[in-house]
């Protein structure tokens, strides 16, 4: 089974890696979904998807739970019964789950693509990378910034938090593979640390509450 990598972030909190390149027969095996979750999966036109939400189950176990112990807020932010928390993301053949005993956590895992060019302005003020003349090295970049807003945005899970307004992530230097960030939404402000990696041509990006 192709688990890519594990990353102890500290002694309560630990990221999962997949990479999916099983056939979804062979991701079944072993894995027993709830009635929920199996109408989820059989709502799935995209067999990768399928896939996917199987590789995160495996994920799972490898974290110790099923399926079961596995549920969802009003929000749908995922959660697990124990209390401990969970987040969850997929991207083309890579899925990842970030789970955690003490800090609200989200993960976010993205294909680095020269799309991302074009959306910038939407997520992040485009004006501060100015300075990045190297198109590679922008894309990264800015790649990064966007997974961080989504695993804040998977943390905080509130309706009408704009990632451009709300979300700032701290200017940060490949080599350092970490930065902060802060959330400041109807008057509330809350830190996090970001940490990242690169693969394969993705990148992974995990945020914890300070």
């Amino acid at each position: 089974m192709p688990l890519y990598k594990i990353v102890k972030v500290n002694k309560n909190t630990k990221v999962y890696i997949w990479k999916v390149t099983e056939s979804e027969q062979e991701l079944s095996e072993g894995i027993n979904l709830t009635q929920h979750c199996q109408n989820r999966m059989d709502g799935m036109k995209s067999e990768m998807h399928r896939r996917g939400f199987l590789s995160i189950r495996h994920l799972m176990a490898e974290a110790g739970y099923v399926d079961a112990d596995l549920h969802y807020d009003e929000f749908g932010k995922p959660y697990l019964k124990d209390g401990n928390k969970i987040s969850i993301t997929h991207s083309n053949h890579f899925t990842g789950i970030i789970v955690s005993s003490t800090s609200e956590v989200g993960v976010d895992i993205e294909m680095q693509r020269e799309k991302i060019l074009r959306i910038a302005h939407k997520f992040t003020p485009i004006e501060e990378y100015r300075t990045i003349a190297n198109t590679d090295a922008l894309i990264r970049k800015l790649t990064i910034v966007w997974g961080s807003k989504e695993a804040l945005y998977k943390i905080y899970a509130t309706q009408g938090l704009s990632f451009i307004h709300h979300i700032n992530v701290k200017d940060f230097t490949f080599d350092s593979a970490a930065t902060t960030a802060e959330i400041l939404y109807r008057g509330n402000l809350s830190a996090y640390q970001i940490r990242f990696m690169e693969f394969e041509g993705f990148t992974c990006v995990y945020a914890l509450k300070s």
